[in-house]
């Protein structure tokens, strides 16, 4: 049977509808970044998502004989994850999309090296004509975390924020945005297949323990 992150890693990708304190370990990454409005036809949001899963099916399938990974196990394909951020400000206001920053990212299997890589960069270019040289390798090491499942549209994502943050500041915690600490989502919901007001979205962010 496929590895799947998802059910082996509940406490990180399926999380409660309500805020729980987690820290979350290094973790390695297929990433593109980018800004703009996520919802903009042919923006830099979808080129992203595109690219993302044009080098992450190529290692996935890597197994037919593209190339031998050593160690290389069989998974499920992780979720589609985002942090965002907006220049001079933490956090995310949702009423201007046009001034977002992304880092698109979709987890890579441990086995996964540097070599593996660059290997399934060029060959996903050599498939699909396409240039990109966009991804990155990018290991990211989140820390103590806020975190709950979000049910809805992305625009009602305020509401559980607000909830995350009256819970942490019950427990003595703070947010602790940073260029490195980002405002964190991962989607769990096909919007092509999903109704958004059952949309699936973990909503993640850096804390740390407040003074006094």
């Amino acid at each position: 049977m496929a590895f799947d992150y998802k059910k082996a890693y509940k406490e990180y990708y399926l999380p409660e509808t309500r805020p729980e304190i987690v820290t979350i370990p290094a973790m390695n990454y297929l990433a593109v970044h980018g800004k703009g409005d996520p919802n903009q036809e042919s923006g830099e949001y979808q080129a992203s998502v595109e690219a993302l899963y044009s080098v992450a099916f190529t290692i996935k399938m890597s197994k037919l004989g593209g190339r031998a990974m050593k160690g290389y196990f069989d998974y499920v394909m992780p979720p589609l994850e985002g942090f965002w951020w907006q220049p001079g400000q933490w956090g995310i206001d949702y009423a201007r999309k046009d001034t977002f920053h992304f880092l698109s990212c979709i987890r890579l299997p441990e086995f996964v090296t540097g070599e593996d890589f660059a290997w399934a960069v060029a060959e996903a270019q050599r498939k699909k004509k396409k240039d990109f040289s966009s991804v990155e390798f990018l290991t990211m090491e989140e820390g103590l975390c806020v975190q709950m499942m979000h049910i809805g549209p992305f625009d009602k994502e305020p509401q559980s924020v607000a909830m995350m943050d009256r819970r942490i500041a019950q427990l003595g915690y703070v947010p602790d945005f940073s260029s490195k600490r980002l405002h964190h989502e991962i989607y769990l919901s096909d919007p092509r297949k999903v109704p958004q007001e059952r949309w699936k979205t973990v909503i993640r962010h850096p804390i740390r323990v407040g003074q006094g």
